[in-house]
Protein backbone atom coordinates (compact mmCIF):
# COMPACT_ATOMS: atom_id res chain seq x y z
CA UNK A 1 0.00 0.00 0.00
CA UNK A 2 2.74 2.27 1.01
CA UNK A 3 4.72 1.21 -2.83
CA UNK A 4 1.25 2.07 -4.55
CA UNK A 5 1.13 5.62 -2.56
CA UNK A 6 4.50 6.28 -3.70
CA UNK A 7 4.18 5.84 -6.65
CA UNK A 8 1.02 7.56 -7.29
CA UNK A 9 2.06 10.83 -5.71
CA UNK A 10 5.93 10.44 -7.60
CA UNK A 11 3.63 9.86 -10.90
CA UNK A 12 1.31 13.22 -9.44
CA UNK A 13 4.32 15.53 -9.15
CA UNK A 14 6.13 14.04 -12.55
CA UNK A 15 3.13 15.44 -14.39
CA UNK A 16 2.55 18.86 -12.56
CA UNK A 17 6.49 19.27 -12.88
CA UNK A 18 5.52 18.72 -16.93
CA UNK A 19 2.68 21.00 -16.86
CA UNK A 20 4.57 23.71 -15.06
CA UNK A 21 7.86 23.56 -17.08
CA UNK A 22 5.68 23.05 -20.46
CA UNK A 23 3.60 26.37 -19.73
CA UNK A 24 6.68 28.29 -18.49
CA UNK A 25 8.80 27.09 -21.44
CA UNK A 26 6.62 26.17 -24.18
CA UNK A 27 3.84 28.75 -23.56
CA UNK A 28 5.89 31.86 -21.43
CA UNK A 29 9.49 31.34 -23.20
CA UNK A 30 8.00 31.30 -26.31
CA UNK A 31 5.83 34.52 -26.13
CA UNK A 32 8.42 36.32 -23.90
CA UNK A 33 10.99 35.96 -26.88
CA UNK A 34 8.49 37.10 -29.70
CA UNK A 35 7.41 39.50 -28.08
CA UNK A 36 10.99 40.68 -27.46
CA UNK A 37 11.33 40.31 -31.74
CA UNK A 38 8.44 42.22 -32.20
CA UNK A 39 9.44 44.79 -29.73
CA UNK A 40 13.58 45.52 -30.87
CA UNK A 41 13.46 43.97 -34.67
CA UNK A 42 9.86 43.88 -35.63
CA UNK A 43 11.27 43.71 -39.65
CA UNK A 44 13.08 40.65 -38.69
CA UNK A 45 11.09 38.81 -36.95
CA UNK A 46 8.66 38.75 -39.79
CA UNK A 47 10.62 37.48 -41.94
CA UNK A 48 12.37 40.64 -43.73
CA UNK A 49 9.64 40.73 -46.38
CA UNK A 50 9.68 43.14 -49.54
CA UNK A 51 7.72 45.25 -50.55
CA UNK A 52 4.33 44.09 -51.97
CA UNK A 53 5.35 40.47 -50.29
CA UNK A 54 7.57 39.61 -53.30
CA UNK A 55 9.21 37.29 -50.71
CA UNK A 56 11.98 37.74 -48.10
CA UNK A 57 15.15 39.98 -48.37
CA UNK A 58 16.96 37.37 -46.93
CA UNK A 59 16.41 34.87 -49.18
CA UNK A 60 17.59 34.34 -52.94
CA UNK A 61 15.49 34.56 -55.73
CA UNK A 62 15.49 33.41 -59.42
CA UNK A 63 15.47 36.21 -61.91
CA UNK A 64 14.95 34.16 -65.03
CA UNK A 65 11.87 33.05 -67.44
CA UNK A 66 10.41 29.93 -67.76
CA UNK A 67 13.50 28.17 -69.62
CA UNK A 68 15.58 29.69 -66.88
CA UNK A 69 16.96 32.27 -69.32
CA UNK A 70 18.10 35.58 -67.38
CA UNK A 71 15.51 38.30 -68.21
CA UNK A 72 17.91 41.01 -69.23
CA UNK A 73 16.02 43.71 -67.01
CA UNK A 74 17.34 42.23 -64.12
CA UNK A 75 20.59 41.70 -62.33
CA UNK A 76 21.03 38.07 -61.54
CA UNK A 77 21.38 36.13 -58.24
CA UNK A 78 23.87 33.31 -57.04
CA UNK A 79 23.90 29.85 -59.02
CA UNK A 80 21.37 27.94 -56.22
CA UNK A 81 21.85 24.04 -55.46
CA UNK A 82 18.68 24.29 -53.28
CA UNK A 83 15.82 21.77 -54.43
CA UNK A 84 15.47 23.10 -57.96
CA UNK A 85 16.92 26.39 -57.83
CA UNK A 86 16.01 28.93 -54.79
CA UNK A 87 13.70 26.75 -53.17
CA UNK A 88 13.63 27.68 -49.46
CA UNK A 89 11.78 24.39 -48.13
CA UNK A 90 15.59 22.63 -49.67
CA UNK A 91 18.25 24.57 -48.45
CA UNK A 92 21.43 23.42 -49.55
CA UNK A 93 24.75 23.59 -51.24
CA UNK A 94 25.37 20.69 -53.96
CA UNK A 95 28.68 19.00 -51.43
CA UNK A 96 31.07 18.55 -54.80
CA UNK A 97 34.21 19.32 -53.58
CA UNK A 98 36.79 21.78 -55.55
CA UNK A 99 38.08 19.11 -57.64
CA UNK A 100 35.08 16.96 -58.17
CA UNK A 101 34.95 17.28 -62.22
CA UNK A 102 31.02 18.05 -62.08
CA UNK A 103 31.37 21.28 -60.45
CA UNK A 104 34.55 21.91 -62.73
CA UNK A 105 32.86 21.74 -65.71
CA UNK A 106 29.66 23.28 -64.27
CA UNK A 107 31.69 26.50 -63.14
CA UNK A 108 33.47 26.53 -66.80
CA UNK A 109 29.96 26.41 -68.40
CA UNK A 110 28.52 28.87 -66.08
CA UNK A 111 31.86 31.42 -66.76
CA UNK A 112 31.51 31.16 -70.80
CA UNK A 113 27.03 31.88 -70.57
CA UNK A 114 27.57 34.68 -68.14
CA UNK A 115 30.52 36.00 -70.03
CA UNK A 116 29.16 35.74 -73.04
CA UNK A 117 25.81 37.89 -71.57
CA UNK A 118 27.37 40.53 -69.78
CA UNK A 119 30.04 40.81 -73.39
CA UNK A 120 33.44 40.65 -70.99
CA UNK A 121 35.99 37.87 -71.23
CA UNK A 122 35.74 34.71 -69.13
CA UNK A 123 38.30 35.94 -66.59
CA UNK A 124 36.37 39.03 -65.73
CA UNK A 125 33.00 37.03 -64.00
CA UNK A 126 33.85 37.02 -60.02
CA UNK A 127 33.64 33.57 -58.32
CA UNK A 128 30.01 34.19 -56.48
CA UNK A 129 28.46 34.73 -60.19
CA UNK A 130 29.67 30.82 -61.22
CA UNK A 131 29.20 29.48 -57.59
CA UNK A 132 26.27 28.49 -55.37
CA UNK A 133 26.64 29.46 -51.48
CA UNK A 134 26.51 26.71 -48.99
CA UNK A 135 22.57 27.41 -48.24
CA UNK A 136 21.72 27.78 -52.13
CA UNK A 137 19.64 30.64 -50.83
CA UNK A 138 22.31 33.54 -50.27
CA UNK A 139 20.35 37.36 -51.23
CA UNK A 140 23.44 38.96 -52.02
CA UNK A 141 26.06 39.18 -54.80
CA UNK A 142 29.29 40.85 -54.84
CA UNK A 143 29.83 44.03 -55.94
CA UNK A 144 32.04 43.16 -58.86
CA UNK A 145 29.30 41.00 -59.72
CA UNK A 146 26.62 43.80 -59.95
CA UNK A 147 28.96 46.28 -61.40
CA UNK A 148 29.97 43.58 -64.51
CA UNK A 149 25.66 43.69 -65.11
CA UNK A 150 25.66 46.76 -64.81
CA UNK A 151 25.91 47.75 -69.02
CA UNK A 152 23.57 45.27 -69.55
CA UNK A 153 20.54 46.13 -67.03
CA UNK A 154 21.05 50.07 -68.31
CA UNK A 155 20.47 48.77 -71.83
CA UNK A 156 17.61 46.54 -71.33
CA UNK A 157 15.69 49.03 -69.08
CA UNK A 158 16.78 51.97 -71.41
CA UNK A 159 18.72 53.83 -68.64
CA UNK A 160 22.24 55.86 -68.85
CA UNK A 161 24.36 53.53 -67.50
CA UNK A 162 25.17 55.66 -65.05
CA UNK A 163 22.29 56.28 -63.39
CA UNK A 164 22.47 52.37 -62.61
CA UNK A 165 25.85 52.08 -61.32
CA UNK A 166 24.82 55.15 -59.19
CA UNK A 167 21.94 52.56 -57.84
CA UNK A 168 24.08 49.95 -57.48
CA UNK A 169 26.57 52.10 -55.52
CA UNK A 170 24.08 53.22 -53.45
CA UNK A 171 23.16 49.96 -52.11
CA UNK A 172 26.05 48.59 -51.19
CA UNK A 173 25.96 46.87 -47.68
CA UNK A 174 29.00 47.12 -45.44
CA UNK A 175 30.93 44.01 -43.76
CA UNK A 176 29.16 42.63 -40.72
CA UNK A 177 30.52 44.38 -37.56
CA UNK A 178 33.00 46.78 -40.08
CA UNK A 179 35.07 43.72 -40.67
CA UNK A 180 33.32 40.21 -40.96
CA UNK A 181 32.79 39.37 -44.45
CA UNK A 182 32.64 41.20 -47.89
CA UNK A 183 31.02 44.00 -49.35
CA UNK A 184 27.49 43.06 -50.99
CA UNK A 185 24.92 43.83 -52.74
CA UNK A 186 21.52 42.47 -51.57
CA UNK A 187 19.83 41.29 -55.26
CA UNK A 188 16.03 41.62 -54.96
CA UNK A 189 16.10 45.29 -53.30
CA UNK A 190 18.22 45.65 -56.10
CA UNK A 191 15.89 45.29 -59.03
CA UNK A 192 12.87 46.13 -56.49
CA UNK A 193 14.48 49.68 -56.56
CA UNK A 194 15.13 49.20 -60.45
CA UNK A 195 11.13 48.73 -60.82
CA UNK A 196 10.22 51.53 -58.44
CA UNK A 197 12.27 54.15 -60.60
CA UNK A 198 10.93 53.22 -64.35
CA UNK A 199 7.64 53.27 -61.94
CA UNK A 200 8.17 57.20 -60.72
Amino acid sequence: MSSTRTTLRTTGVAIRAMLVLTLVLGVGYTLLVTGIGQLLLPWQANGSPLADEKGSSLIGQSFTDADGNALPQYFQSRPSAAGDGYDGTSSGGSNLGPENPDLITAIQERKTAIAEREGVDPSQVPADAVTASASGLDPHISVAYALLQVPRVAEARGLPEQEVRDLVESRIQGRDLGFLGEERINVAELNLALDDREGE
